[in-house]
């Protein structure tokens, strides 16, 4: 069932983007709006991983490192992703004193999951292997994928939506329509970002 919920939230989003298009620029603009969203779904399906990562600064972890919670966590994520019939994830570490962890990659054999060093300081071992458990389930659910194209289509519709603040829509007389154009890009990214949190309570 949520699989299903998940589907038709995505095609909800999908059809915003493209109704925020034409309201901007008719059919053709409708097109172009589409096509924007799957260019920008290929770029984030190859490189999301890769970008996530990095913009946390995450470094790679192995049984090697110095602290010996990160072996523990590392040698546990490892551990539970065999039971689980999973491809051996990268494992990463972030030097961030919050607690907070994330899967991410296109597919379980691309997944990555990464810690903070505040979620191994603040845990016991015990709790940590809940946390990567319950994100190696995102991995297995494929949900990291869904996520991505998400919050890529959710932050294209933003910016769609910021250029009908300076391409106002049209009437049926070939009018300019500020106000439209207005609520166009207060909307717009509210509905979306509406409908992202749905999904990502769904795949919760």
């Amino acid at each position: 069932m949520n699989q299903l919920k998940t589907y038709v939230l995505l095609a909800g989003l999908t059809a915003l983007f493209g109704g925020v298009g034409y309201l901007i620029g008719g059919q053709t603009g409708m097109l172009i709006a589409l096509a924007m969203a799957t260019a920008m779904n290929l770029f984030a399906y190859w490189n999301a991983d890769k970008m996530v990562l990095s913009h946390f600064r995450a470094q790679p972890a192995d049984a090697n490192h110095p602290d010996p919670r990160v072996r523990a966590y590392v040698a546990d994520t490892l551990a539970l992703a065999g039971r689980a019939g999973l491809p051996a994830p990268k494992i990463y570490i972030i030097d961030n004193p919050q607690p907070n962890a994330f899967a991410t990659g296109r597919d379980p054999a691309h997944a990555a999951v990464a810690a903070t060093s505040g979620l191994l300081g603040l845990l016991s071992r015990e709790e940590i292997r809940g946390v990567m458990a319950h994100e190696l389930a995102h991995v297995k659910n494929r949900d990291t994928l869904t996520m991505t194209v998400t919050a890529t289509i959710a932050g294209a519709i933003a910016m769609l939506a910021n250029f009908a603040f300076f391409l106002s829509p049209r009437d049926q007389n070939g009018n300019s329509n500020p106000i439209a154009g207005l609520l166009i890009m207060l909307l717009a990214p509210l509905a979306a970002s509406l409908v992202q949190m749905a999904i990502s309570r769904a795949r919760e």
